[in-house]
């Protein structure tokens, strides 16, 4: 689909326009200029004084005319960039409505493609605004749907029920750890994951340099009285290393980190079930860890095949009843509506499947394109879900959950994804992940050790947001962890200083 844009010169609202687009429609180029070879022709109007005024007119090639208008007052107290953020926001609502009449799709998160919706009505409550002006605000500015918006409020209502003092952990921390090692690449990942076999060198000198982190770290947060909230173990699959390896890993984490006992929450996800053994859930009991992921993603055997997953479907099943037998009290299970050759009858079985099993949590994706991946350097090898069809998955997701006593706690969206949807937790009540939450609604600091792992830090006053990433593959890590870490120590000396200090 060529789309030619006239009247908006800006190249800032270049790939607000992009983004919107590929929400409608596969492949897209945007045209900032007259082009009568474009399929569609969409014309600006945008005047700005007290009020914002933006008017589009969308014309075809059959000559057919679609026509939107918007006003809004704008707010000259914020900075520069804020204003032209509304200003931003208003060609948006003009540009999604045009294509909404021209195509007859209707998108209802509106004009929203960022990936965290609730963050929006936190921060609503937060500054006191009643529910019922919140949701038209939330209506009025972002077009999103009355579906949507009920979606929003059940999860933020829950995320208050599980952690009641979310807007007060600021002075506190959570900790992810990354590690960057799976039996296999998935097709459609893009996190940073090194097949492990032949790979023991890399791992052995890996896992030297996340202790040294994970040592520095925690000195740092023992010294300035900084508690830890959650600690999350991701990668990769975390299990994908040997049982004595998690052991020293965990012991470094108790004897490195302050109050352990007393975190409120510790995950490791086991994803890939070829890579869980009795012995390393022993491990994890010993250490009272007893939030794992077992993730199918599917229960169909030739999906698995497709993705590049090697296990079996029966392995899940197995392991899952391994882990609940050696004292495992919270699984979560993902699964991914739109995964390549899989339709409503597919993910209606792995519905099924799941209901014999009942896991504590289960996270029901949306298949996303990322730009990365596999999948999505090779489409034309994967034939997947119609935006009707994922759809119509999503909403068979909510009435299972719903039905079987799941309750939704957190969801975030992603671009490229599958129908516009989004990805959402479900758990049953008292069984959500804390982490989860954290990450999501960027409350409080999250510190970032190991490879690939993104730290996001939250100013404790003005709630600025620092990101910081350590390098993706293992050798790049394995040089410079010192240095990484000491720009982490430097970022945290700085947020938790005088001004910000928990004392």
């Amino acid at each position: 689909m060529r789309i030619s844009i006239i009247g908006l010169e800006d190249e800032r609202f270049n790939r607000q326009l992009q983004n919107i687009a590929n929400l409608f429609f596969e492949e897209t180029d945007i045209l900032m200029a007259d082009d009568t070879s474009a399929d569609v022709q969409i014309k600006f109007d945008l005047q700005i004084q007290e009020k914002i005024t933006v008017s589009g007119e969308l014309k075809d090639q059959n000559r057919q005319v679609w026509v939107s208008h918007y006003q809004k007052e704008q707010n000259l107290s914020v900075s520069e960039k804020e204003q032209f953020k509304q200003i931003k926001n208003a060609v948006a609502h003009v540009y999604l409505t045009v294509l909404q009449d021209w195509t007859g799709i209707i998108q209802k998160w509106g004009i929203l493609t960022g990936i965290r919706p609730t963050k929006l009505l936190h921060r609503k409550v937060q500054e006191g605004i009643p529910l019922n002006k919140a949701h038209q605000q939330l209506k009025d500015d972002y077009l999103i749907s009355d579906e949507k918006i009920q979606l929003m409020q059940h999860i933020v209502d829950r995320q208050l029920a599980v952690v009641p003092d979310l807007y007060s952990l600021q002075k506190e921390v959570s900790i992810y750890i990354g590690i960057p090692f799976c039996p296999t690449k998935c097709a459609y990942c893009t996190f940073p994951a090194y097949a492990i076999n032949g790979r023991q060198g890399s791992v052995n000198s890996f896992l030297g340099g996340l202790h040294y982190e994970m040592s520095q770290v925690g000195a740092w947060l023992k010294k300035n009285g900084v508690k830890i909230t959650t600690v999350y173990y991701g990668g990769g699959t975390p299990t994908s290393i040997s049982a004595e390896e998690m052991d020293m890993l965990y012991e470094e984490m108790y004897s490195s980190f302050p109050d352990v006992e007393n975190i409120r929450e510790i995950t490791v996800e086991a994803g890939r079930p070829d890579t869980i053994t009795p012995e390393k859930l022993d491990v994890l009991k010993k250490w009272n860890i007893d939030r794992i992921s077992i993730n199918p993603q599917s229960y169909t055997q030739e999906t698995l095949k497709a993705i590049g997953r090697h296990h079996t479907v029966t392995e899940t099943i197995e392991k899952y009843h391994m882990a609940r037998e050696m004292g495992m009290n919270n699984i979560n299970m993902d699964l991914i509506i739109g995964l390549p050759g899989e339709g409503i009858n597919e993910f209606t079985y792995s519905l099924a499947e799941t209901e014999k099993l009942m896991p504590e949590s289960l996270t029901v994706h949306t298949l996303s394109f990322k730009r990365a991946s596999e999948m999505t350097k090779n489409k034309e090898k994967y034939k997947v879900a119609t935006r009707q069809e994922a759809e119509k998955m999503m909403e068979l997701a909510e009435n299972w959950t719903k039905d079987h006593g799941y309750v939704p706690y957190y969801l975030y969206r992603q671009k490229n994804i599958l129908g516009n949807l989004e990805n959402v937790g479900y758990a049953f009540p008292n069984q959500e992940s804390i982490y989860n939450i954290m990450i999501m609604e960027e409350q409080q600091t999250i510190i970032g050790l190991g490879c690939g792992a993104a730290s996001k830090f939250i100013d404790p006053i003005t709630g600025k947001i620092t990101h910081f990433a350590n390098p993706k593959d293992p050798k790049s890590y394995n040089d410079n962890f010192e240095a990484y870490t000491q720009d982490k120590l430097n970022i945290l000396d700085e947020l938790f200083s005088e001004k910000g200090s928990p004392a």
